[in-house]
């Protein structure tokens, strides 16, 4: 199972992500390094032999600004491979990060205006470039757009399938940085339904956590507090 570690970008810094209450997130404390700056994380998480990262661009997902050339750098002066998540609901959106060599963007539900964007995104750039993420609150898809929050996250799901995506996350923004665990449950129930491949993100929180989602078949896990605190380390991370 894949291990990906999360980089959150807010006014230029990383910080420590927690239930999606941004207002309230602080600069990041690591074990890695004493640093919130994310060039010096992201070549820390490297020398640790990561080899892909999940970046959210907070500032452009809250339209605030962006933090493109961060980005570049990242890509720029480490062999990571960098997941994306930048607000995207539009092509140039999305070319810009493809010109500034990240490998995968990733379309959240919670700025995406119209799911036939992600049709668009497909054609232009195939699915294997295009990351689908369902964010959740208590089990609900957050969207600007009424009618994809009114969806069941499963059957948006078998949706993302039919249209052609390969892979989709599933972030559940209230379980973020809250070490509570992650909703094995519904996990058990979308793996059936489906044949996509399937990164979480949010709560996780320990080794235990880490073999009970490798067991129902999920691909990959997206992991911030539990990896910068220590309560998963690096030789758990090479177990798993």
């Amino acid at each position: 199972m894949r291990i990906i570690p999360v980089i959150d970008i807010l006014n230029g810094i990383v910080v420590h992500a927690r239930k999606g209450k941004r207002s309230q997130y602080q600069p990041l404390k690591s074990i890695f390094c004493n640093s919130a700056n994310p060039l010096i994380l992201a070549s820390k998480l490297a020398e640790y032999n990561f080899n892909e990262v999940y970046i959210a661009d907070l500032d452009a997902i809250l339209s605030k600004g962006e933090n493109i050339q961060i980005i570049k750098e990242i890509v720029e002066k480490t062999n990571l491979s960098l997941f994306v998540d930048a607000g995207i609901n539009n092509l140039h959106q999305a070319q810009r990060l493809f010109d500034n060599k990240v490998t995968k963007i990733i379309i959240g539900t919670e700025t995406l205006l119209d799911l036939n964007f992600i049709k668009t995104a497909i054609s232009c750039f195939g699915a294997n470039k295009i990351i689908v993420s369902l964010d959740l609150c208590y089990g609900k898809i957050i969207s600007k757009s009424p009618e994809i929050a009114s969806m069941d996250p499963i059957e948006l799901a078998k949706e993302l399938e039919k249209f052609g995506i390969l892979e989709i996350i599933i972030l559940d923004l209230k379980r973020v940085g809250s070490q509570e665990g992650v909703d094995i449950s519904f996990l058990e129930k979308l793996t059936k339904q489906i044949n996509l491949k399937i990164l979480v993100g949010g709560g996780v929180r320990s080794q235990v956590d880490l073999k009970k989602i490798n067991q129902i078949g999920i691909n990959g896990v997206l992991i911030a507090t539990a990896l910068y605190k220590g309560t998963i380390d690096t030789n758990d991370v090479k177990k798993t």
